[in-house]
C-alpha cells in the first residue's frame, strides 16, 4: 500500500497517474494546502519541504520508503515496477530529459504564470506578460518535440505524466492553443487513457474545505 499526501494540483496528479497506471494499491491523504496542512509536523517529516506530492510505500524493498518530490517519486515508482521508463540507454536519457523539462522550466513558469495572472492580489504587468511569454516559450519547444510524435520521449513514459497535468491548464496560462496544434492533439490524446481519467476522477472527490489536524493525520497513518 502506498500512502500518496495529495492535493488536486499538476504535482499531484502526476503521482495519481502513474499509480493509476501502475494499477498499485494507495490511499489518498488529502493536504489541504490552502488551511496550511502542509506544515503538520507529522507530515513535515515525511516531506521536509512543505509541499506536496510525497508518498510513503509501505511495501519498498527493505522496509517502508518516505520520498518527497514529485520527480523523484515517478522516478523511483517506474524503476521498482519496470514499467514507463527504460533501463538504459538512449530511450532512459530521452524520458529523463523530458521528464527535467518540465520539473526546471515547464512546472516553474507556468506555475508563476498561474500565480501572477490567477491569485496575485495585485496586477504587475511586467510579471504577468514574463512568465505568460515565457510559457508560451515553453509550449513552443513542447509542440516541436510532439512533430510526428505521440508522446514526448517516443514510448508512453513518467514524462508524459509529468507534462499533461501542467498543460491541461492552458486557458489559465492564457495560452493560443491554435499556436500548438501538436499540444493540442496530445492533451486530448492523454485525455483518453484510462488511468488519466481515474486518477482525476479521485482528484474530484478532494474536498478544499476539509483540512487535516496533526491528530487525526498521526491517526490516519497508524491505521
Amino acid at each position: 500500500m502506498i500512502d500518496l499526501f495529495y492535493a488536486p494540483t499538476p504535482n499531484g496528479h502526476k503521482i495519481a497517474i502513474l499509480l493509476e497506471e501502475l494499477g498499485l494499491p494507495y490511499r489518498i491523504i488529502p493536504i489541504n494546502i490552502r488551511k496550511n496542512d502542509q506544515f503538520l509536523p507529522t507530515f513535515l517529516k515525511i516531506a521536509p519541504n512543505n509541499r506536496i506530492p510525497a508518498i510513503v510505500d509501505q511495501d519498498f524493498p527493505g522496509g517502508p520508503l518516505a520520498l518527497m518530490e514529485s520527480g523523484a517519486i515517478l522516478t523511483v515508482l517506474a524503476e521498482q515496477h519496470g514499467r514507463f521508463l527504460p533501463a538504459a540507454g538512449h530511450a532512459r536519457a530521452a524520458v529523463l530529459q523530458w521528464l527535467n523539462w518540465q520539473i526546471g522550466g515547464l512546472g516553474p513558469m507556468a506555475g508563476q504564470n498561474h500565480h501572477f495572472n490567477q491569485f496575485a492580489p495585485e496586477k504587475i504587468p511586467y510579471a504577468m506578460k514574463r512568465y505568460t511569454d515565457e510559457t508560451a516559450r515553453l509550449y513552443g519547444v513542447l509542440d516541436r518535440q510532439l512533430a510526428g510524435r505521440d508522446y514526448v520521449a517516443g514510448d508512453y513514459s513518467i514524462a508524459d505524466m509529468a507534462i499533461y497535468p501542467w498543460v491541461l491548464l492552458h486557458e489559465r496560462q492564457l495560452m493560443d492553443m491554435t499556436q500548438f496544434p501538436n499540444v493540442a492533439a496530445y492533451i486530448a490524446r492523454m485525455g483518453e487513457r484510462p488511468a488519466v481519467q481515474r486518477a482525476y476522477a479521485e482528484g474530484a472527490k478532494f474536498n478544499w474545505e476539509a483540512s487535516l489536524t496533526e491528530e487525526a493525520l498521526q491517526a490516519l497513518l497508524k491505521a
